[in-house]
């Protein structure tokens, strides 16, 4: 989708730079496109601002709690008590948004956010678990959960906020499972680049909470789930481990992961033992379409990473930029969607004559063959540099809209037409930097990394490229 808005006088002139220092842009400009690139970013996630989005959706009326779904809306009882949970990197502000509504109604609640990340409530309790891979808090914060909606009554009102980060979050092995158990498990799964949804699979098995776990809690009150997506496609059942959502998996599917990925040997022998009793009838399935638990559960999408993808095209035509939006979601490997992505910018320096915008959203996945420290988002920016090397006229942003990149302190890392130039100047060798997975000390001694700090969101990544051809006639 291209669309073409008037324009202002900062891109002409940067593209102007571009057109007559080809591959030696000086240090004003980057910096310059830079801000420009932090500013698409701002409004990115500044549109997915749980606040924000919950605040547009939910309103208590004479005749109770109205809640709008595009053009739907239902209105829910208040006769009973009110209750918030939840767990994600952005459930504690989802949690702040109904607190803003509801005030005195809410009888009490638990949220779970990453250690580090605050949020001030009043009337529900936060704790801190761990992420990306769960750890005492997480469980300790899912026990507070599960007693909570122990006291619940038929009448009464559960509000759930769920937001990426709340698999790691919410925590609640099965029986003969340990947590340790659990994290070996997690690793093994993130380090031989499984997608979400084969993590989930087999993550959904092995908990009491996920996979419609905590519908059962919640049975037979009513639940509201407040969705925040972090997620391709949107799918309920996929956010968070889909923990008020019905699992559409089996014992057999995750077994079929597990094998998939020649896990099975590497695996606890608990987790085999688990599965088998699964597989074999002895312990019941995860709750499924249909099951009872679900009449009372309502769940509600309240954003997206095309919501956050939208909002940055606009900034950017305020900027006067033609924007571009991939309708594809980016996944899969990060390496071969990255070279992919760099074709399509190299297609539209060689095509387009105007400053353009594109833009492009989803959630990579990296095979872990090294020791380094890095993430997905920084892979992604350096393979980037290296396919377009020698091309000028552009820069790209790739960063995950939480914040957070891995198990880093940065969101993702800043590239352009020279990055790759100014590495070797240096000493530093971006193949290296790749094979070994170790981009965040790479990006670092370039000053290269975008640190935005946690952003309270979290909608997957986005890639935000500025092209500066030479010439200025339109598209």
């Amino acid at each position: 989708m291209a669309i073409k808005l008037g324009r202002v006088h900062a891109p002409f002139l940067l593209a102007t730079e571009y057109g007559h220092n080809r591959g030696k842009a000086g240090m004003m400009s980057t910096q310059t496109v830079r801000a420009q690139l932090s500013t698409l970013f701002t409004a990115a996630v500044a549109a997915v601002d749980p606040r924000q989005l919950i605040q547009r959706r939910v309103k208590v009326k004479r005749t109770g709690l109205l809640v709008q779904e595009g053009s739907q809306a239902k209105t829910f009882p208040l006769s009973g008590r009110v209750f918030v949970v939840g767990a994600g990197k952005g459930a504690g502000f989802l949690a702040q948004g109904l607190e803003s509504e509801l005030g005195e109604r809410i009888a009490g609640g638990v949220v779970i956010v990453p250690s580090g990340h605050t949020v001030e409530l009043g009337r529900v309790s936060v704790v801190n678990g761990e992420h990306p891979l769960p750890g005492p808090g997480s469980v300790s914060g899912t026990e507070k959960i599960a007693a909570l909606l122990a006291q619940r009554q038929a009448s009464d009102l559960i509000c759930c906020c769920l937001t990426g980060g709340a698999s790691s979050l919410l925590v609640s092995p099965v029986s003969g499972i340990s947590l340790d158990d659990k994290l070996v498990v997690n690793r093994l799964l993130l380090a031989c680049g499984a997608d979400i949804h084969a993590i989930n699979t087999v993550r959904k098995h092995l908990s009491q909470v996920k996979g419609g776990g905590l519908a059962r809690w919640v049975f037979p009150a009513t639940l509201v789930s407040f969705l925040l997506s972090d997620v391709i496609g949107d799918d309920p059942s996929t956010i968070g481990s889909g923990p008020t959502v019905p699992d559409p998996g089996t014992f057999h599917d995750a077994w079929n992961v597990l094998e998939q990925y020649d896990l099975l040997e590497r695996v606890p022998p608990k987790i085999l033992t688990h599965l088998r009793q699964g597989l074999t009838g002895v312990i019941p399935e995860t709750p499924k379409p249909g099951d009872a638990v679900f009449t009372h559960v309502h769940n509600v999408l309240v954003g997206s990473n095309r919501l956050a993808l939208d909002a940055a095209a606009v900034a950017a035509q305020r900027l006067g930029f033609v924007t571009q939006i991939l309708t594809s979601p980016l996944s899969g490997d990060t390496t071969l969607t990255a070279r992919r992505f760099a074709h399509t910018l190299r297609a539209t320096l060689q095509t387009c004559r105007a400053p353009v915008c594109v833009l492009a959203g989803g959630e990579t996945t990296v095979h872990v063959t090294g020791r380094g420290k890095g993430g997905r988002n920084q892979e992604f920016a350096l393979v980037v540099a290296q396919e377009l090397q020698g091309e000028a006229g552009w820069a790209l942003l790739s960063a995950g809209t939480d914040g957070i990149d891995g198990p880093t302190d940065a969101a993702g890392a800043f590239v352009e037409s020279h990055s790759i130039d100014r590495a070797r100047e240096q000493g530093l060798d971006p193949r290296a930097a790749l094979r070994e997975n170790d981009t965040y000390p790479f990006f670092a001694a370039l000053g290269d990394l975008f640190r935005p700090g946690p952003t309270g969101t979290n909608v997957m990544d986005v890639k935000i490229a500025l092209l500066f051809p030479p010439a200025q006639s339109s598209c």
